[in-house]
């Protein structure tokens, strides 16, 4: 095993503190994960929208998610020293201790629960406590043990955009599963990519993803073509059950389509060029596809709400 990327210590000035701090939030994945907790919230509260719930499930969102990613970076500081991608990050560059950072991570929690208690919003902080355990004490070990961290770790991933739903009606439905269903499968898809383009460094940094025990590409190629498959048709679900109307089911099947082209080609040619491609195109689907669900609610009178 390769000894750790290690970078001298040195004091951090107020602002690079600060941009420390920021980068241990991950603030453009924060960005994903608050687009589909505003994606939830706007399927559920359709015209009866009133946007206080929605900020109160945002910044809550937002507390938890940053004290999910600290404490997510804590428990993997070692294998990120491994990493060139992640050598540079706060902890193991040693620019900020361990100890500020699980205080820091387990304030930024306990504020999130708390303000999502407070906002009146009690299951929407018990969904984010259970992503928050799941995330932190679950899935982060379980990559260091079994391939299927990815598809434990999808499980929390797909939480937010409950979370939105939930801020806005205050209950569990039908609609919300299926939500959940679409963001769960698409995460597969979507982090076999980033496994493929990083296989060397997760290998020397003791890491057990597909990507390392699939050198030829053929599992991982064939993974992502079965969940997109079936991320197809979970994105026809809302049509099939009345919950929206042919804008979004063609739009999901486009957008579907062109997501399983680049899993096929890839399959072909499993190279890091191959896998970047399949990346993009996950961050083109997922947003997209929100946004067909909401102008199917909102425009053209679908029935989500």
């Amino acid at each position: 095993m390769k000894a750790a990327v290690t970078l001298p210590c040195v004091p951090s000035l107020p602002l690079t503190r600060a941009g420390d701090y920021l980068q241990l939030a991950r603030p453009r994945l924060a960005l994903l994960v608050l687009l589909t907790v505003g994606a939830g919230w706007l399927l559920a509260a359709g015209e009866r929208a009133n946007c206080g719930p929605l900020i109160h499930a945002l910044i809550g969102t937002s507390l938890l998610f940053a004290g999910a990613s600290g404490l997510n970076q804590l428990l993997e500081r070692d294998s990120d020293g491994l990493m060139a991608r992640t050598a540079n990050r706060p902890l193991p560059s040693g620019r900020v201790q361990p100890s500020e950072v699980l205080v820091l991570g387990c304030c930024l929690s306990a504020g999130g629960l708390v303000y999502l208690l407070a906002a009146g919003q009690p299951l929407a902080a018990g969904l984010g406590a259970f992503a928050l355990v799941s995330y932190v004490f679950i899935y982060t070990p379980l990559k260091r043990r079994t391939v299927l961290n990815t598809l434990i770790g999808a499980i929390p991933g797909a939480i937010p955009p409950l979370m939105g739903w939930v801020a806005a009606r205050g209950r569990m439905d039908s609609s919300a599963l299926v939500l959940f269903l679409i963001v769960f499968l698409w995460q597969i898809p979507h982090f076999l990519a980033i496994a493929w383009i990083y296989r060397d460094e997760y290998g020397a940094a003791g890491l057990e993803m597909l990507s390392v025990s699939d050198p030829a590409g053929v599992q991982t190629g064939q993974q992502m073509i079965r969940y997109t498959l079936v991320l197809i048709v979970a994105g026809l679900l809302p049509c099939a059950l009345g919950l929206g109307s042919w804008f979004s089911g063609l739009g999901s099947v486009v957008l579907g389509g062109v997501f399983l082209y680049t899993a096929i080609v890839f399959t072909r040619t499993p190279t890091k060029d191959q896998a970047r491609r399949v990346f993009r195109m996950s961050l083109v689907y997922l947003p997209v596809l929100l946004l067909f669900f909401v102008l199917d609610a909102l425009l053209l009178n679908g029935t989500w709400t």
